[in-house]
């Protein structure tokens, strides 16, 4: 799955009630779907599907509410579009489990394995990609103070850790893509330096997936405080990470990002 011939585009679906920039908007099955389908005419390759907001401050949800809210959704989604790559974002491996059993083929832990470990055995035996997201701390605190002598060095050596883990459960090397977690526990400008050496993450020969879709640093840079006016600032960072070799764009608006995508792919070919 991660054998990619041009930048595949992942379509976030929020069905949470308290996601940072969309939440509440999706919480209906119909609504979900209808949102799904849009992001796939607009060019998606991946919906990302998760019950739980991993924003800032963010609280835990149980299990049994996540697998609530999602499950409706990846089953009417996969019976509407067979070939649609679907990603199920959560840390458990209960819910990964219920989503890959529902028709899910992609499990997105932005804890990398760490909040249960199950997770990574589970996507072994079922054979299928999982990636693995550098995060300092967790959601409901990793923003409180979070600190790095060299950001780029000390992530690149925690996603090698979790990259040994994955494989010592027996995940194959090729099912495995990596997440540097621009916003996960970092500085504004920790953010900037790890966009700045997003080569370093690519030469790691794993396939990397970015997560940059309207955060909250750059609307520090570009003087903004509504998530929804940072599509362009993203689709910036895209074209960027093209051209540093990264493989998988996260993103909420779909469509200027594919175009961005797009036209930098073009641009790289031709070098």
């Amino acid at each position: 799955m991660f054998e990619f011939t041009h930048p595949q585009i992942m379509g976030i679906l929020n069905v949470t009630p308290d996601s940072f920039s969309d939440g509440g908007q999706y919480t209906d099955v119909t609504a979900a779907i209808r949102q799904a389908e849009s992001m796939i005419d607009d060019g998606a390759d991946i919906i990302d599907i998760g019950g739980e907001s991993t924003r800032p401050g963010a609280e835990r949800v149980p299990a049994d509410e996540q697998i609530r809210r999602i499950i409706p959704v990846v089953i009417a989604l996969r019976a509407n579009n067979p070939s649609i790559i679907i990603s199920i974002d959560t840390t458990l491996s209960s819910v990964a489990a219920a989503a890959l059993q529902a028709g899910a083929n992609l499990i997105n832990d932005v804890s990398a394995g760490v909040d249960d470990p199950a997770i990574l055995p589970l996507a072994a035996t079922n054979d299928v990609p999982i990636i693995l997201m550098h995060m300092q701390g967790h959601p409901t605190t990793m923003q409180d103070n979070p600190y790095y002598d060299d950001v780029v060095a000390e992530v690149k050596t925690a996603l090698q850790q979790r990259i040994a883990a994955a494989l010592a459960a027996g995940i194959k090397s090729q099912r495995i893509a990596i997440d540097p977690g621009i916003g996960f526990g970092k500085r504004k400008q920790d953010n900037i330096d790890l966009l700045a050496h997003l080569q370093q993450f690519t030469d790691m020969g794993y396939p990397v997936l970015l997560g940059t879709s309207r955060k909250r640093f750059m609307g520090s840079i570009c003087h903004v405080t509504e998530p929804a006016e940072l599509v362009t600032a993203t689709a910036v960072t895209t074209a960027l990470g093209v051209m540093a070799g990264v493989s998988m764009f996260r993103v909420h608006d779909v469509k200027p990002n594919r175009q961005a995508a797009d036209v930098a792919w073009a641009i790289k070919q031709a070098r």
